[in-house]
C-alpha cells in the first residue's frame, strides 16, 4: 500500500435479496457495471473470448468533461464468489466479492492499491480530476452508488 491517502483501500458492502448466482450474472455483464458506475462509461475486451482471467479490457471513464481511457487485466473470475481486475494504467485493483447466506448475497466492492498508484495516474488526478485525495473520495462515494444501483437492478429482476 502506498503512503498517501489516495492509495487507501476503498470498500463498501451491501446485502442483496438474491442468491449469489443472480448477483454474479449481473456483475459479469460489464455493461451493467458501466451503467451502475458514476465514472465508468464502458469496458471493451481487447481479445475474443469474453470475460476470463488474463483478458485485457480498454475502459473509458468520464468525470464531468474529462474523458480518459484505461487498460485493465482480468485477475480473478471465480463464479458466484469473486471478480477482480487490475487497472494497469492506474495501479489500482477492483474486486467484487460475493458471499451468500440463506439466499441473500453480501456484495462487497473494494479498490485496493497493491503497490502504488502510477505516476501518470497521480499526475492525471492532480491536474484534471481536482487532486488525488479528492478523486479517491469521489471513488469511495462512487463505490457506494454502484452497489446501490446494482442492488436495485438485481432485486427488480
Amino acid at each position: 500500500m502506498g503512503n498517501n491517502d489516495s492509495e487507501r483501500e476503498l470498500s463498501s458492502s451491501i446485502t442483496i435479496d438474491a442468491p449469489a448466482r443472480d448477483v454474479w450474472s449481473v456483475i459479469t455483464d460489464v455493461r451493467n457495471l458501466a451503467a451502475a458506475s458514476p465514472e465508468l462509461v464502458t469496458m471493451v475486451p481487447i481479445l475474443p473470448g469474453g470475460l476470463r482471467e488474463g483478458q485485457n479490457y480498454i475502459g473509458i471513464n468520464r468525470r464531468k468533461v474529462v474523458v480518459w481511457p484505461t487498460r485493465s487485466r482480468i485477475r480473478t473470475v471465480s463464479p458466484d464468489r469473486e471478480l477482480s481486475w487490475d487497472t494497469v494504467t492506474s495501479g489500482a485493483r477492483w474486486v467484487y466479492e460475493l458471499e451468500e447466506t440463506d439466499g441473500r448475497t453480501e456484495l462487497t466492492l473494494r479498490r485496493p492499491v497493491p503497490g502504488a498508484l502510477t505516476g501518470i495516474s497521480n499526475l492525471f488526478a492532480r491536474f484534471l480530476l481536482g487532486g488525488t485525495d479528492g478523486h479517491a473520495d469521489e471513488l469511495d462515494r462512487g463505490i457506494r452508488q454502484t452497489l446501490d444501483v446494482l442492488k436495485r437492478r438485481i432485486e427488480k429482476n
